[in-house]
This record gives C-alpha cells, structure tokens and sequence, in this order.
C-alpha cells in the first residue's frame, strides 16, 4: 500500500463513500463532486498511520455507525480508525503543525545511525536538493526538524535476518513548505555524516498533530490526549 499514490487512496475513498451510502454533500455546477478535503497527504513510497480528512455531509450520522459502515467498504490496507464531528474553533488544518515519521533503516547500525542524527541536530541549517515539478529545489531540512530518536532493531516492525542491525529514527518535522519528508530527512543525514543505507529505507507516519513546549504531537481531535511525544 505504501507504493499507492495519493490520487488512487482519495479514488478509493470515494468510490467507498458510494458504496456504504454516506450521505455526502456536493459542490454545485455542471460535475459536481463530494466535499472531501485531505489534509497533509503522505507522498507516495512510505505507509501512514495517521491521514486526516474531512467530509461534509447532508445528514447527521453517528460517527462511530460511519466508522463502521465506511470501514467495511474500504479496500484491505486502507482502514478507518475513527470518525468527529467537526466543532467551532480552529480549522483542522491548523491543528496539523506537525508530523512524527518512523524511518527503518536495516542494514545501519544505531549507534551510526544515533551519530548522525545528532550532528544533524547540532548544525545550524543542512541544505539539500529534491527534484520538483517546477526543478531542483534547496530546502533546509534542519528548520523542520523539532527532534530525532533513535532506536535499534527490537522496535522494527519487520524483524530484520539474524545479524543484520537495523537503526530505527523517530523524528518530528513542522509543517514547513516546501513540505520535509523522510526522503529529505535521509539526504541530510547523507550530507552531515555520509550515512548511506545499503538497502532503501521504510518511512511511516506515526501521527500528526499540534506541538507542545516539549516538541511532542497532540491528537488534533482531541488536544488533550497526547499519542506520540518528543524523544
């Protein structure tokens, strides 16, 4: 699922709406379409468990019956885990401040892999280059990044083969724009130490929400229930 791009998970979200009979709202005019809003979308190549969107609908439905209901026309690998009602107040876009991304790298060593992260950590900006539709692009990585964590391979979610190391980063990126993703995140790890991974690297996102004074996320629907803290 990691390999789907953006555009087929929103098809097959709509196609899902359909099929469960969410009573959706439609924008007006001669191809009217759902009001479905997604926010921070991951990019295609890495898994997420914490995608956020919004639909606006005609009726009042439970949120734990649309759950359910949507959940069940969903596609395997694409889950709903849960459902609001949307309140007063700040926009939801403006709760997502912030993103934890998980980054699995078999094949490198913690301890080179904690080396890195923490001269990354220690430089005032590290400059790299992504290869966007409008060119090549410099975006300093280093603004982004609120914190780096780094674990061995017990916390994999694939247990790599006996003998292979495995180094784990947990770090917490604003949401700048350009957008930092775990691919920026590698390359300066590349610039500061040279850290080359002998195989490609497996990106999750963990969670999205506010930061608190400690560099951790909030849940965005409830901002009192933390879910994934700094460090």
């Amino acid at each position: 699922m990691r390999f789907t791009s953006h555009r087929d998970v929103a098809r097959a979200f709509e196609r899902a709406l359909r099929r469960a009979r969410v009573p959706m709202a439609y924008s007006q005019g001669f191809n009217p379409h759902p009001k479905i809003s997604w926010l921070g979308a991951a990019p295609t190549g890495v898994a997420s468990e914490a995608e956020y969107v919004e639909i606006q609908l005609v009726e009042v439905v439970e949120p734990a019956d649309l759950v359910a209901t949507l959940d069940g026309a969903m596609p395997a690998g694409l889950d709903v885990l849960e459902a609001v009602v949307a309140v007063g107040g700040d926009s939801l876009a403006d709760r997502l401040e912030a993103s934890c991304w998980r980054i699995e790298l078999s094949g490198v060593p913690a301890a080179d892999l904690r080396d890195a992260a923490e001269r990354t950590l220690a430089a005032p900006a590290v400059d790299v280059e992504r290869l966007t539709k409008h060119g090549m692009r410099t975006i300093d990585v280093r603004a982004a990044m609120v914190s780096a964590t780094v674990h061995d391979e017990a916390h994999a979610s694939d247990p790599p083969p006996p003998g292979v190391p495995c180094g784990i980063l947990d770090v917490v990126v604003r949401q700048t724009t350009p957008v930092v993703r775990p691919d920026d995140v590698l390359s300066a790890l590349r610039v500061v130490a040279a850290l080359e991974p002998p195989v490609p690297a497996k990106a999750t996102r963990m969670a999205q929400g506010r930061l608190d004074d400690s560099g951790g996320l909030s849940d965005p629907l409830a901002p009192d229930r933390a879910v994934h803290p700094a460090g």
